[in-house]
């Protein structure tokens, strides 16, 4: 740029701002639907990256004893005009799409990739805290789509 202009950088999308409540660690434990067994119990840390474009979710979680590690980036997908992410998990070869919907302190997130075909809806409270299920969408395989409570509690 000859005449000295300063470069127009891009700016994230407001969308995603929608996220920031989740920046830190959180603690996680649930049971599953019908059950009052706190068989679920993990923790995960949400971060932003550098230019805040991506929110970085590492999440380590026992599912009632099997062991689940996961690398989640989020981001804002233009042409859906909507917050999509990847997980890259111990349990799939494959990344895995989710969509997530942030409204106010409603969560919504949904997986809808081969057999996983589920839906989460929380709520984060003001108190530091969150809660909400995972539920399988109408027609999932619920073997596959297990339908379970969490609640989550802010630890830094």
């Amino acid at each position: 740029m000859s005449d000295g202009a300063t470069p127009q950088l891009p700016q994230p999308d407001s969308a995603l701002a929608n996220l920031d409540r989740m920046v830190g660690s959180w603690s996680i434990e649930g049971n599953l639907v019908g059950s009052d067994d706190k068989t679920i119990k993990g923790q995960t840390t949400f971060r932003w990256l550098p230019g805040r474009f991506f929110m970085e979710q590492r999440f380590s979680l026992n599912f009632m004893g099997m062991e689940i590690e996961s690398l989640e980036l989020i981001g804002y997908d233009a042409e859906a005009k909507s917050l999509a992410s990847t997980v890259y998990s111990n349990l799939s070869p494959a990344p895995l799409p989710y969509r997530w919907d942030v409204d106010g302190k409603a969560v919504t997130i949904t997986v809808s990739y081969g057999p996983l075909d589920a839906t989460f809806n929380g709520e984060y409270r003001d108190d530091g805290t969150f809660s909400g299920g995972w539920r399988p969408n109408p027609g999932a395989d619920e073997t596959v789509n297990v339908p379970y409570d969490i609640t989550g509690r802010r630890i830094d």
